[in-house]
């Protein structure tokens, strides 16, 4: 666990990718401490604001050195989770299995909110057990400050609460004391709180957004999107464990199970069913049901240990190879991009670049502000351009905003000097008082920029 964990911090020292969208709103959240933004939960932003502080740096590297750093601890703490349910045998595949899984070494290389929810998670399954063996004042507070640093790191831990409650009402060795149970909920409400607040104070904007994403207003039966979520989790966590945990469900279903079995399969199965049926009448993210894995890799590993001890070293080694070299693409990103034509890594090269290109084309213009209507693009100059001296701005169109950069950064109403404008698609010819520069390609967009030649805009006079 720990050689791969430097490994991959090795790896990002190296890294020739630019922030992603979301990764680069995520730092601009952290230059603007909240509780609550405009898409997601504070949590987040407070992690890679406090990594800045620690490392005195606020480039790519000091933010993005978080995700196996958590996820190390994360593994960790799993190791302590199977200890108290199964055996040490079952503890070590579970950290080692962990911190090898295709989503975890994807997120260990671009910084995401999965990172910390399954943190945080973790230390709340851990303090769960504890409580269930014998009650402490203490081990609540903990349970229940992780439930609400979860909460404010992604909602997702929404979708745990149906197995949860069935876990508290029908096993019977999965109850915890009254007094504990109460402090629990009081602290994990407190600690949420602020968030609840500032989205009442916000118009609900993170609901409505979250709304919007998951196409709650297009609801239909969508058969091929369910499947082909349920066969995005075979590659989230690996096709061995994911099947491991099918097994798991048929084994209880077709003979019960003890208690420890019952409560895993409670705390991660109706998750991954949940989301199914989201993306089967909506839409969901394959990212979705990440919250279901923390009781999920115990499950798992006990499953493969007890059927079929070669998966744990066949699972290892698929998925540990799958993690190497995950973690060498963004050192080769570029060679990658050139070699293989389109690939996942383009949507990570060439932001800076286009970014840069409109800084330099505004510079010898002598203009001061740079306007866009593209959330990639902003998000990227924000990050690329800061200290640069310019104005930047969001255009904003009609209705609710589309973006944090739409509620937070519209140009203002007084602001009538000639500008920069940026598109990544083709547009109807801005305002006057605009220029324009897009990046040369209209079929890529902004990810191509690195190979375009913007052309040179022309502002009035």
């Amino acid at each position: 666990m720990v050689a791969l964990t430097l490994w991959r911090i090795i790896t990002l020292s190296f890294d020739t990718t630019d922030l992603f969208v979301d990764e680069a709103q995520y730092w601009l959240w952290s230059r603007h401490l909240a509780f609550g933004y405009y898409s997601k939960p504070p949590m987040i932003a407070w992690i890679i604001r406090a990594m800045a502080e620690v490392t005195g740096s606020n480039g790519i590297f000091a933010l993005r050195v978080c995700g196996p750093l958590f996820h190390l601890g994360t593994g960790l703490v799993l190791i302590q989770v199977s200890k108290r349910l199964f055996d040490r045998s079952v503890a070590a595949w579970t950290g080692l299995t962990y911190v090898t899984l295709p989503g975890v070494a994807l997120s260990s290389v671009f910084f995401s909110t999965d990172v910390i929810l399954l943190f945080f998670l973790s230390i709340a399954l851990w303090a769960y057990l504890v409580l269930t063996e014998k009650p402490s004042v203490p081990v609540a507070i903990v349970f229940g400050l992780s439930v609400g640093a979860a909460f404010l790191s992604k909602y997702a831990i929404l979708f745990l609460l149906p197995g949860a409650v069935v876990c508290l009402v029908c096993l019977p060795k999965a109850r915890l004391s009254w007094r504990d149970l109460c402090i629990a909920i009081a602290v994990a409400a407190a600690a949420s709180l602020p968030n609840l607040w500032w989205n009442l104070n916000n118009q609900m904007i993170t609901v409505t957004h979250t709304e919007t994403i998951a196409h709650w207003s297009d609801m239909k039966l969508r058969l091929s999107s369910g499947l082909e979520f349920f066969g995005a989790q075979f590659g989230v966590v690996g096709p061995i464990v994911f099947a491991a945990l099918l097994v798991a469900l048929y084994q209880a279903l077709k003979e019960g199970g003890d208690w420890r079995t019952q409560l895993l399969l409670l705390l991660s199965i109706p998750v991954i069913g949940l989301i199914c049926l989201q993306a089967t009448v909506a839409k969901a993210y394959a990212n979705w049901a990440v919250a279901a894995y923390v009781a999920g890799m115990p499950l798992a590993v006990y499953t493969l240990r007890n059927a079929w001890p070669q998966g744990l070293r066949w699972s290892l080694l698929l998925n540990g190879t799958v993690s190497v070299l995950v973690a060498l693409s963004p050192v080769f990103a570029h060679e990658i991009s050139a070699a293989a034509g389109p690939t996942v890594m383009d949507r990570y090269i060439g932001r800076s670049e286009l970014s840069r290109d409109a800084a330099r084309l505004a510079q010898g213009l002598s203009l001061k502000d740079i306007v866009s209507d593209d959330r990639d693009i902003l998000a990227d100059m924000f990050f690329t351009l800061r200290g640069g001296g310019f104005g930047l701005y969001s255009r904003v169109g009609t209705g609710a905003p589309k973006s944090y950069y739409d509620q937070m950064f519209a140009v203002p109403k007084g602001l009538n000097e000639p500008v920069q404008f940026v598109s990544s698609v083709p547009s109807p010819a801005p305002p006057d008082r605009y220029c324009r520069l897009r990046p040369g390609d209209p079929r890529r967009g902004l990810i191509a920029a690195r190979r375009s030649t913007p052309t040179r805009p022309t502002c009035p006079a």
